[in-house]
C-alpha cells in the first residue's frame, strides 16, 4: 500500500484502464545512480539520481515526465523518487533532479521531505532552461528550501539554451553543469575549448563549482582537465547503476597532485573498461 503522504493523489479522477503516474507505487519507481567525480583526483564527489519506471508505459524518463505534467503529478513523483533515492543511497551526496512544475505543487516545502535528513550534502538540480522561465519560483521556493535544509543549488544543461548571465548571477548557484552539447568531441573543437575555459573562469569568480557531463572519451576527459573543469560525469566513468557503480577512471588518463596514489587505491575504483580514444555511447548520462 502507498505511504500515506502519497495516498491521495491516487484516489479518483483517473481513467479506467490507461496507466498514470498518479497510480505508480513506490515498487514501480526505481531508481539508479551515476558517479559525479573530481576531475584531478579521480575521487567520488557525488552521485546522480537518475529515474526509471518499470511500466512499459513510461520506460523512457522524458515521457514519465510529460505525463506527470500532464496529470499535475510532478511533484508527487519527485516525491516518490527522493523518498527511494535516499533510503538506497544514505551514505554519500546526492544530486537530485527537480522538475520546474514541482516548485508550483506543495510536495518539495513539506516538513518531511527526505532532503532535509540527508547526512551528507544535497544539491537540487533545474535546468539553465527551467531555471530561466520558472525564475520567480527558482529564487523563491527552491531557495527557500536550500536555506531551510542546507541543499545547494545546481543549474543543469548550462549552454544548452538561451544562457542569461544575469539570471544566474542572482539565482547564485552552487555549482553549474555544462551541457553535454558543449562536451562532446570538446578536444577536437578549439571553439567549444574557448567556451568552457572562458565558462568555467566566470562560474569561478561567482563561486560555483564546474561539472561537465556526458563524457565518453579519454581524450575529452584530459582536455576538461587542462581547461580546469571542476568535476565529470559520463558513460566513460560509470554508466548509471543501481546499486551505485565503481568509476571507471580510463588507462592512460593521469591523476593530479598528492592525492594520485590514495585515488589509484581507491576500492571505488574499477579496471578501465575502455582504451584511451574510445567512445563510450549511449543514452545521456
Amino acid at each position: 500500500m502507498l505511504p500515506k503522504h502519497l495516498r491521495w493523489t491516487a484516489e479518483g479522477q483517473l481513467p479506467v484502464g490507461r496507466a498514470s503516474v498518479r497510480q505508480l507505487s513506490a515498487d514501480q519507481v526505481r531508481v539508479v545512480f551515476q558517479p559525479i567525480v573530481d576531475a584531478r583526483t579521480a575521487a567520488l564527489f557525488a552521485h546522480e539520481v537518475l529515474v526509471r519506471c518499470t511500466l512499459p508505459e513510461f520506460f523512457s524518463p522524458p515521457v514519465l515526465f510529460e505525463h506527470a505534467v500532464a496529470e499535475r503529478a510532478t511533484g508527487r513523483l519527485g516525491r516518490l523518487i527522493r523518498d527511494a533515492a535516499f533510503a538506497i543511497c544514505p551514505d554519500t551526496a546526492l544530486f537530485v533532479n527537480i522538475h520546474p512544475d514541482e516548485l508550483s505543487e506543495r510536495w518539495l516545502v513539506q516538513a518531511d521531505d527526505p532532503i532535509g535528513f540527508h547526512a551528507h550534502p544535497v544539491y537540487l538540480e533545474i535546468t539553465e532552461t527551467g531555471a530561466f522561465t520558472h525564475f520567480e519560483l527558482c529564487n523563491s521556493i527552491l531557495k527557500e528550501v536550500c536555506a531551510r535544509t542546507g541543499a545547494k543549488l545546481v543549474i543543469d544543461d548550462f549552454g544548452a539554451g538561451h544562457s542569461n548571465l544575469q539570471r544566474l548571477m542572482e539565482l547564485d548557484p552552487a555549482v553549474v553543469k555544462f551541457d553535454l552539447s558543449l562536451i562532446r568531441d570538446v578536444d577536437k573543437s578549439t571553439k567549444k575549448q574557448a567556451m568552457v575555459r572562458h565558462m568555467q573562469a566566470l562560474c569561478r569568480e561567482l563561486g560555483a563549482k564546474v561539472v561537465a557531463e556526458g563524457v565518453e572519451t579519454a581524450t575529452e576527459l584530459q582536455c576538461l582537465q587542462s581547461l580546469g573543469v571542476d568535476f565529470v560525469q559520463g558513460y566513460l566513468l560509470a554508466r548509471p547503476a543501481n546499486p551505485p557503480p565503481p568509476i571507471q577512471w580510463p588507462e592512460g588518463v593521469v591523476l593530479a597532485g598528492p592525492e594520485r596514489r590514495v585515488a589509484q587505491a581507491d576500492r571505488r575504483l574499477a579496471p578501465p573498461p575502455f582504451p584511451p580514444g574510445h567512445r563510450a555511447r549511449g543514452e545521456r548520462s
